[in-house]
């Protein structure tokens, strides 16, 4: 295996069995770190170079990981890394015990943003409404951490996480043909909620994903997650999600200043997308005014738009009932 193929299979790779194979996993590790070593890497481009350093720390991490011994797994500051939980956008999670996961960047071009999130997470626990901090995740430690091999530095988080999570694209493959939007209607809710109690703390998220909205469908709950793109007070989102371009409202990828107009508009996208053909008539018309092309011809308080959602929901169906979800369609 050579340099290049080995940048290939990690840049892809999203389980530790996307990376390491399941045939002979220490093989293949050994292949990996003899084709990316800092070492071994002889008279490469600057930025190839860089880029084989930042996929060996993964590869060695990961590897560290996957195998951690029974009395806690692979030490980094004074957490001990247990089995790799997720692969996010920039990031690797690892569980860390005690109902906690570790975020790990990939690349350490990405402290930035992991700045973002911690700085996100902080101002909306200071300034949030307390009863709607469940909505988001709750920061529980952050660090520096400098790769001992390699010299490479990473800004770390650690997240307080609850069971019985699911992403929005899980709940879709659940329903193909599309969640009944009364069901919709609950994660629509909540989901906005999360984006009031961001907005009043003057945190706009940035990447309102269906990957970046958990829902937890017995009871009812939804945490947004990856708040790495965010945006506390005035400015641009630093960045699109690579692969969600489509998802994004104009002023994003023009690099105009967002507001919370740019949150609703990808929610309602989220949501339009998660009913497919099933939305009925009035909530299509809902969307459709939340993603307007100017921001500020969109709706851009969420709260506001809470209650006139609620206002069309009672219109459709009547008072509000719970209704029992399930993935299994």
């Amino acid at each position: 295996m050579n340099t290049d193929e080995a940048l290939r299979l990690v840049a892809a790779a999203r389980t530790d069995a996307d990376l390491f194979g399941s045939d002979a996993p220490a093989h293949r590790y050994r292949e990996l770190v003899a084709a990316l070593h800092p070492d071994r890497l002889g008279a490469l481009d600057e930025a190839v170079r860089a880029a084989a350093t930042d996929a060996f720390v993964r590869v060695t991490t990961r590897w560290r990981a996957g195998r951690a011994d029974a009395d806690g797994g692979f030490p980094l500051g004074a957490y001990r890394l247990g089995a790799l939980a997720h692969a996010g956008d920039l990031a690797d999670l690892y569980d860390v015990g005690a109902d906690r996961l570790l975020k790990l960047p990939r690349d350490p071009a990405d402290n930035d943003l992991m700045a973002r999130e911690e700085h996100a997470l902080r101002t909306i626990a200071d300034r949030g409404d307390p009863r709607y901090l469940p909505y988001v995740p709750r920061l529980v430690d952050a660090f520096r951490h400098r790769e001992a091999g390699t010299g490479a530095e990473r800004r770390i988080v650690v997240l307080a996480t609850a069971p019985g999570l699911h992403d929005l694209h899980e709940v879709r493959r659940a329903y193909p043909d599309g969640v009944d939007a009364r069901d919709a209607a609950w994660m629509w809710r909540r989901l906005l909620v999360a984006l009031g109690l961001a907005h009043r703390a003057g945190v706009v998220h940035g990447a309102v994903l269906p990957r970046h909205v958990l829902i937890e469908p017995d009871g009812h709950g939804v945490v947004l997650v990856d708040w790495c793109f965010s945006v506390v007070g005035d400015g641009t989102i630093p960045a699109l999600v690579p692969g969600q371009e489509q998802w994004y409202p104009a002023e994003v990828a023009a690099k105009r200043p967002c507001g919370p107009g740019t949150d609703l508009a990808m929610a309602a996208g989220c949501m339009r997308w998660l009913m497919g053909d099933r939305a009925p008539r009035e909530l299509r018309a809902f969307a459709d005014g939340c993603r307007l092309p100017a921001l500020s011809s969109r709706p851009d308080d969420a709260w506001r738009l809470l209650a006139e959602l609620d206002e069309v929901l009672e219109r459709l169906y009547g008072p509000r009932t719970f209704r029992p979800f399930t993935l299994t369609p």
